[in-house]
């Protein structure tokens, strides 16, 4: 079909300038050819070099779905799953949980990226790419259900929390420098170990002589498990700082607004006060939809159940209309239920 990646069996990655024309001109109808319904296997490539057959890993696809959209150029495309859509949370931890009717591109990669299953965070660079194309997941067990639909913006005004996800089996590093302060070049020469040791990084917090960061053992190591590759990584370190490791830590990332960060952060170190937990590292920076917070993994569950009673099980903060609060029922981002209303 003409789908080009990289030569990684098992975690290929789409070259996308030469797999989108290649898969227009396949899937492109003939002029005056028969009318055919296309039917794609997903998550197979051929490798750019070796041209052997080469797979996209967990999610291709969803990845196969979007990039066959992009190249299309078409206006959605619809991903099939067996719950209805996006949620506020992972149902398995929390029972109240509730579909989120609407995302922008960079909140479902990073929704992803932290630990939502419905979507693999690769499938939304096509969508990302194209600036112009949705992706809806539906529930192919309740086909009636409105879905989430992911777009390149959405209004923001009443949206304070869209969803609270969890990642579990999280190593947290910290690293402080052994010279003075103002010593130039710390920063580089850490990720430069990192790089040599093909260490991949979740989370980072830095100041001028220390950074704190997470590593996740499935990203970083084919085994999964924290061992000899993770010692020779503080071995290296130690070199240039003092280390110290931190294992079964989760990471606990609010999809948010962070235009209300105040409110939020307010709210959030309110509700981990009252249940006795404490944050070793928070993360906002970068990311314009994410406050990501590192705890024991121990208190990552009961973190998650207190945050969704707050944000979603509670009055709403931010909407007008009477009839839309009472559809809302306690969920805290109004514009999701008046959504779901229309």
């Amino acid at each position: 079909m003409g789908v080009v990646t990289t030569d990684d069996f098992g975690n290929a990655d789409v070259i996308y300038d030469q797999t989108l024309p290649k898969v227009q001109a396949s899937l492109t109808q003939k002029a005056g050819g028969p009318r055919e319904v296309q039917i794609v296997t997903g998550f197979l490539g051929k490798g750019v070099h070796t041209g052997a057959i080469t797979t996209l890993g967990r999610g291709g696809s969803d990845l196969t779905a979007t990039v066959i959209g992009a190249a299309m150029e078409l206006r959605e495309v619809q991903v099939w799953k067996d719950v209805d859509g996006v949620l506020t949370s992972d149902p398995r931890i929390v029972q109240n949980t509730r579909p989120v009717t609407e995302l922008t591109y960079e909140e479902a990669t990073e929704l992803a990226f932290f630990g939502a299953q419905v979507l693999h965070p690769l499938a939304m660079q096509p969508a990302i790419r194209s600036q112009a194309m949705d992706v809806r997941v539906k529930n192919s067990y309740n086909r009636e259900a409105a879905g989430t639909i992911i777009s390149k913006a959405r209004d923001m005004s009443c949206s304070l929390v869209t969803s609270i996800v969890l990642k579990n089996n999280v190593t947290l590093v910290d690293i402080v420098s052994s010279r003075m302060l103002g010593q130039f070049g710390f920063l580089a020469n850490v990720f430069d170990v990192f790089r040599a040791n093909q260490v991949s990084v979740d989370v980072v917090a830095t100041s001028e002589v220390s950074i704190s960061l997470s590593l996740d053992p499935k990203k970083s190591w084919s085994d999964g498990e924290v061992g000899e590759e993770l010692n020779h990584l503080v071995y290296e370190l130690e070199k240039i700082s003092c280390v110290h490791v931190r294992s079964n830590m989760c990471i606990l990332s609010l999809i948010c607004n962070v235009e209300r960060t105040s409110e939020i952060l307010l709210r959030t170190f309110k509700v981990l006060l009252q249940e006795g937990i404490n944050v070793k590292m928070m993360s906002q920076g970068a990311s314009k939809v994410n406050i990501s917070l590192i705890v024991d993994g121990s208190e990552g569950q009961r973190a998650v159940k207190a945050l969704h009673r707050e944000f979603f099980e509670t009055a709403p903060s931010c909407i007008s209309d009477p009839e839309a609060a009472a559809a809302m029922n306690g969920n805290g981002n109004g514009v999701h239920a008046a959504a779901a209303r229309r």
